[in-house]
This record gives C-alpha cells, sequence and structure tokens, in this order.
C-alpha cells in the first residue's frame, strides 16, 4: 500500500486522495462503436475465449476515456461452462441455459472444474491486459457470487420471478446447498486464480440478491458469499462487493465481507455509507439512464452524489449497475470529465 499505486488502488484502501477514481461498470461493450463492430465478427463467448480479443475489448474504453480502472472483459457465467452446462446467448434474450440443475440427478452429473486448465484462457487475458495497461491503471477481476449465478444455473437464464430458485430454497434446501457449495468453491478458485495472473482487485457481483428478503439473504446467500471473501483475504487486494437493489439488504451485505460495498442510485450515497460504516469505502452510485439526461442535468446529478461523498476516504464513483447498450458515448466521456474536475480540495476526510 504506496502512495505509488493507482488511484483506484489508493481508494478502495481508504487512502486521502484529491479526487475519487472513476469507472464504469460494462464501460466496455455495445454502447461504444468499437464494440459493435468486433460483435459483428465474433459472438459473446467467442470474445470472451480468445484471451487477445478479450484483451483489445477490456482496453476499448481506456483509449476512449480517462477511467482509472479496467475491467476484464467476460462473464460471470463462465464457470458454467466447464461443470457441463449448455450456456448460450440468444439475440434479443441473454444467457439461455439448455439444462438447468434442478434435481440432485443434474447435480450429481456436474463435472469436476479444474480452473487452471478449464479457464486458463481467462487468466491468460489478464496477464495480456496487465501487460498493456498504464501503471496508473488498475485492473480489476471478477466473478457472480454464488447465489446469482445459482439463479441462472436453475432458471436457466434470466428471470422476472426466480420462482424455480425460490421453490429450490424451500422445498429442496439440500439440494440448494449442493449446488451453492459447488459454485462457491469453484468462484474461490477461479477469483484466486484471477489474481494470481494480475488482477489488482476483485469484484463480487451479486446482481440478484435484491431478490431476496433479509430473513432469505442471510440463510441462502450471505454464508456462501461470506466463504468467498474469506476464501481471498490473505491475498491482501480490495475486494468489492456490489448489488443492485439492495437497500434493504446493506447491513447483510456489508456483513458478508468486501472493502467496498456497491450502493446502486435507490439510496442516497450519504445515506447508505452511513449504513454501511465509515471503516468501508463505497462504489456508486449514478443512475444509468442519469446518463441520457440532458448536460445540465447530468452535471448536477454528479455533483450532488460528489457532494454526498464529502471528500471523504473510499469513494470510487460508479454508476449503480453498468452502461446501457445505448448509452451516448459523450455521455460518458463528460462524467469522467466531472469527476476528474472535482479535484483540489481544500479538505479531504477520513
Amino acid at each position: 500500500m504506496t502512495r505509488d499505486e493507482p488511484l483506484f488502488l489508493r481508494a478502495a484502501r481508504r487512502m486521502p486522495l484529491d479526487r475519487p477514481p472513476v469507472w464504469f461498470m460494462r464501460q466496455a461493450g455495445r454502447y461504444m462503436p468499437e464494440y459493435r463492430a468486433m460483435r459483428e465478427r465474433y459472438s459473446l463467448l467467442e470474445l470472451c475465449a480468445e484471451p487477445s480479443l478479450a484483451c483489445e475489448v477490456t482496453l476499448q474504453p481506456l483509449r476512449a476515456f480517462e477511467v482509472d480502472a479496467a475491467i476484464l472483459f467476460a462473464d460471470i457465467l463462465l464457470p458454467l461452462i466447464p461443470l457441463g452446462l449448455e450456456l448460450r446467448f440468444a439475440a434479443g434474450e441473454g444467457p439461455v441455459i439448455d439444462n438447468p440443475i434442478r434435481s440432485h440427478r443434474a447435480l450429481d452429473a456436474l463435472s469436476h472444474v479444474d480452473v487452471s486448465a478449464d479457464l486458463g484462457h481467462v487468466f491468460e487475458a489478464v496477464r495480456m491486459i496487465r501487460g498493456e495497461l498504464d501503471d496508473d491503471v488498475a485492473l480489476i477481476g471478477f466473478a457472480g457470487a454464488p447465489f446469482t449465478v445459482a439463479t441462472y444455473a436453475i432458471e436457466g437464464g434470466s428471470s422476472r420471478h426466480f420462482l424455480q430458485t425460490k421453490q429450490m430454497m424451500y422445498r429442496a434446501p439440500d439440494l440448494w446447498a449442493g449446488i451453492m457449495e459447488r459454485l462457491t468453491e469453484i468462484t474461490v478458485a477461479y477469483l484466486r486464480a484471477q489474481v494470481e495472473a494480475g488482477a489488482q482487485a476483485i469484484q463480487l457481483f451479486d446482481t440478484w440478491a435484491g431478490i431476496l428478503a433479509p430473513q432469505d439473504y442471510r440463510q441462502y446467500a450471505q454464508p456462501y458469499s461470506k466463504r468467498v471473501f474469506a476464501g481471498l483475504d490473505d491475498l491482501e487486494v480490495p475486494l468489492i462487493h456490489f448489488g443492485v437493489g439492495t437497500s434493504h439488504l446493506l447491513e447483510d451485505i456489508r456483513d458478508a465481507g468486501g472493502d467496498v460495498i456497491g450502493l446502486d442510485w435507490r439510496i442516497p450515497l450519504d445515506e447508505g455509507w452511513q449504513r454501511i460504516g465509515y471503516d468501508h469505502g463505497v462504489q456508486g452510485n449514478l443512475d444509468p439512464t442519469a446518463l441520457f439526461a440532458p448536460v445540465e442535468e447530468l452535471t448536477r446529478r454528479v455533483a450532488d452524489i460528489l457532494r454526498r461523498a464529502e471528500n471523504r476516504s473510499g469513494h470510487i464513483f460508479n454508476l449503480g449497475h453498468g452502461i446501457l447498450p445505448t448509452t451516448p458515448v459523450d455521455a460518458v466521456k463528460r462524467v469522467v470529465e466531472l469527476v476528474h474536475a472535482a479535484s483540489a480540495r481544500s479538505s479531504v476526510r477520513t
């Protein structure tokens, strides 16, 4: 932990800074013409499977904007493929799994996963990206939290009501536990290997944790997220814990683990941070749709988040979720410029 580290890492460690770092979830994606051009030639899974392509997509937003961190281009569902699940991405539907896990027989049929062999292309991409990054830009690795990945594996894709998932939780808790045990084990190994390959921070995406009531989160999801964070504790890299629609779970998510807790736009940043505690950093929390607002309104909203952060150490500026596919590129650039302008502050709070 030195002042020569990238700004992003120093913020994640809650060191005093002149301004918060800024990066965006899904900062590489369909809103960028460079990415759309690549998708005309390659499928999403092809981009993820070829390290040189994953590296190129990761670097695209860094050439367009002065963001303070890169995030590995991958997908949270990649670890399901070596398990034997048939993952594909259907146009207009998102991920589809043709053989979801809904029985003990299906669970028992899952393959053993050796992350080094089965997901080696991901780690090679990490090494390539680190070799291309400037010293002042951090590289974030990531994985889906066991609960969120389990919802896809059980539902067979995206869901509105998560009926299959919740029925299994309530009616077949032993089957649920078996699936979560497998996913937790793989997630820890997968993230450790990313760090060993060169990732300088880790973000755990529990995108769908917000669908759970607090008591269900504590019983069916939190124990496994805790084990993921505990399994990474000795690596001494900053850990970020992210969820959507989790205002009712903030304290529980904090207790599950992470040095930095993601906040979405449904709760004011200052209120969320106070609930989490100032011994943690926070990441967020601009509404992604604000990037479609007039410049004056976008400027006001960015300034409001910075004001609520109160110059306190540990704030990483981001959206409350990922960049939407039709987002204007100029709006993303504008946000970066606004955050960068928030420097030379008269005081820094810790």
